[in-house]
Order: C-alpha cells, then structure tokens, then sequence
C-alpha cells in the first residue's frame, strides 16, 4: 500500500504545480483517501487461492553426506575462541 500512496502524493503535488487553483493540494487531498481505500478494498476482495505461506519453525538440518567432513564445534565453552 505505501507505494501507491506515496506515488498518488507525488502525482497530486506535481498536478499543484503545473495546474490552476483548483488543483492545489488543499482541494486534491481527498483523492488520498480514494486511492487507499481502493487498495484496502481490493486487498480484501483478493482470493487467497495459491498462496503459500512460510512455515514458522525452520526445516531440521540435513546429515552430513559421508565423505564430508562435519562442521567444526569449538570443544571449549565460552565466548572468544
């Protein structure tokens, strides 16, 4: 939603200055409102078929093929080395 609005600002500010009176951002702002309730309204109409959503706990880890050799873990405890 940001984009669209901040680029509807930039359209109304660009008509204020190349346009009369009557498009002076203080008669225009109204389309601000349009333009996100549009957006809302269409995010709820929008069908949620497809979509995929990301799974909250990582995937486990994968064993390490053989042949590899495993990570190295630091056998002392403690931070630094």
């Amino acid at each position: 939603m940001g984009p669209v609005v901040v680029t509807t600002i930039g359209i109304l500010f660009l008509v204020s200055e190349f346009g009369s009176g009557f498009f002076h951002i203080g008669h225009t702002y109204p389309v601000i409102f349009i333009v996100i309730g549009v957006i809302l309204l269409a995010s709820a109409m929008a069908p949620m078929d497809g979509h995929v959503e990301f799974p909250l706990t990582p995937p486990p880890a994968s064993p390490v093929p053989p042949g590899v050799a495993p990570p190295y873990s630091n056998p002392y405890a403690g931070p630094g080395q």
